[in-house]
């Protein structure tokens, strides 16, 4: 038998996908409307709640330091600030790799791995009696972490084609905004332990959360396919018929050796203008969203919400964030419109902070949190799906996924500080005014992307005119003029 790589399709497979557009219109049809159903129902639930726990794990320590875990560990907010940055550091310092070796040592294994040891680590947390066992949670919480979202968006990519993914890639992304709204939940549910077994309210937000996390990772073991191919719930012929499309999408290769490891499309990812131009885009969301993510919760309770109720009063800006997102998701999905989706939210991050900034009022700034969460959250799914979208072969888009999510946790990094300690509370003035900024250079640079992606499509137009794909130079990936960007 010929050797492939976990789930990749042998080449008696390749030729019976080949063959495949032999078969009735009513057979696709009837196909169409059973295989994304049955990866839906089998696939996405797991994948959304792997980024539910891992954001929910990563984010409750805001919670926890309004339930007083601060004070009890005795941190200045520096301290603070160093304890969420050593979160990231190994967080960025994990995702390249993970993202190159997720095809090799599989998915099924290598995904569900992760999340059980950081639910160990998350639950460890609960027990830290010093900053510096504190310290050593939050390393190893990014450690294991660090690979998970551009590993999910790269399996994604193995079992959908490009404009089906943003609505996958936003649901499980819009759990990210879920749980900040279920984090303030569960926390002021959970401050009702107080005192129980001799711990406070704080180290059992920790405790519960990471127990739950970490069963949950072994029970994924026996969920997850590595790909179509190796998915027991489709049939043989539903097999074929997702890889169909995912070959004639450019997704997938046609043989084994076109998707494998190379240093040269490594390099032509770093070479393609379109990851550079979104790069600061996703550095930008990154400060931004991670600010929210990790502040929200103290925004709040400067806003003077108190105890639970600042807790409370901390779901509803994500709660309407997630709503939001999984619509507009499937408004770009369905005309295409990636870049028209996240110059939107762009526009509504700016809106946002210019209202927190000019306004005195509690109301308003509460208000203003709505745009905010909503901009931050809902725009990158959009970027993400952007930049996976118009990358290929899978090496080039392992990369560039990875190169988004080393800028959006670099963001991140940003944040802690901004937010933490160089930009006092309740006003946050500098922080304001350096995500205005940001909100600026995100619009004016998803413009551009938006221009260069249409005026790329029209040269490509015009080259398939007078040429056609036997002639083309093989190994091109998204280069090639058969290969149109997504909008």
């Amino acid at each position: 038998m010929e050797k492939t790589l976990h789930g990749s399709p042998s080449s008696d497979t390749m030729k019976d996908i080949d063959r495949f557009e032999e078969i009735s219109d009513a057979e696709k049809a009837r196909l169409e409307g059973t295989v994304w159903r049955k990866l839906d129902i089998w696939v996405l639930p797991v994948c959304t709640m792997f980024y539910l726990l891992s954001f929910l794990d990563r984010s409750n320590i805001a919670n926890a330091r309004v339930a007083g875990m601060q004070t009890s560990l005795k941190m200045t907010n520096h301290q603070y600030s160093i304890a969420l940055t050593m979160t990231y550091v190994p967080y960025i310092a994990a995702e390249f790799p993970s993202n190159l070796l997720l095809k090799y040592v599989g998915p099924r294994w290598m995904l569900p791995t992760m999340v059980t040891i950081w639910g160990l680590v998350a639950t460890m947390q609960g027990v830290v009696k010093t900053y510096s066992g504190l310290l050593a949670c939050r390393f190893f919480l990014g450690l294991m972490e660090g690979g998970l979202f551009p590993g999910l968006v790269l399996y994604m990519s193995f079992f959908y084609p490009r404009e089906r993914l943003q609505i996958r890639v936003a649901t499980f992304f819009a759990s990210a905004s879920l749980s900040g709204a279920f984090s303030g939940l569960l926390a002021a549910a959970i401050m009702n332990l107080d005192g129980k077994g001799g711990r406070p309210g704080w180290a059992w937000i920790f405790i519960l959360e990471g127990i739950f996390t970490f069963l949950f990772g072994l029970t994924a073991f026996l969920l997850l396919p590595n790909s179509p191919c190796t998915a027991r719930f489709l049939s043989t012929k539903e097999r074929n018929y997702v890889m169909a499309k995912l070959k004639a999408d450019g997704a997938v290769a046609d043989d084994d050796r076109s998707d494998g490891f190379s240093w040269i499309e490594v390099i032509r990812c770093c070479q393609s203008i379109h990851v550079w131009l979104l790069a600061p885009v996703l550095f930008f969301l990154g400060t931004t969203l991670y600010g929210l993510a990790y502040f929200e919760p103290t925004i709040v309770a400067g806003l003077g919400y108190t105890g639970n109720k600042a807790q409370l009063m901390s779901a509803p800006p994500f709660a309407v964030a997630f709503v939001v997102s999984m619509i507009t998701a499937v408004i770009s999905d369905r005309y295409g419109c990636r870049g028209f989706m996240l110059i939107f939210f762009s526009m509504c991050n700016l809106v946002g902070f210019i209202m927190f900034y000019a306004s005195e009022s509690q109301h308003v700034r509460y208000g203003s949190l709505f745009l905010t969460i909503s901009g931050s959250y809902c725009g990158a799914p959009p970027v993400i799906t952007w930049v996976a979208n118009n990358s290929a072969p899978h090496v080039r888009r392992a990369t560039s996924v990875a190169i988004a999510f080393i800028m959006t946790n670099s963001g991140g990094i940003l944040a802690t500080w901004l937010l933490g300690s160089l930009s006092p509370a309740p006003n946050y003035t500098k922080a304001t005014i350096t995500f205005i900024i940001m909100s600026v250079g995100m619009v004016i640079l998803s413009f551009t992307t938006l221009a260069y992606f249409w005026h790329q499509n029209r040269l490509k137009a015009d080259r398939r005119q007078f040429s056609t794909p036997e002639e083309e130079l093989k190994g091109l990936g998204d280069k090639s003029a058969w290969f149109v960007y997504n909008l």
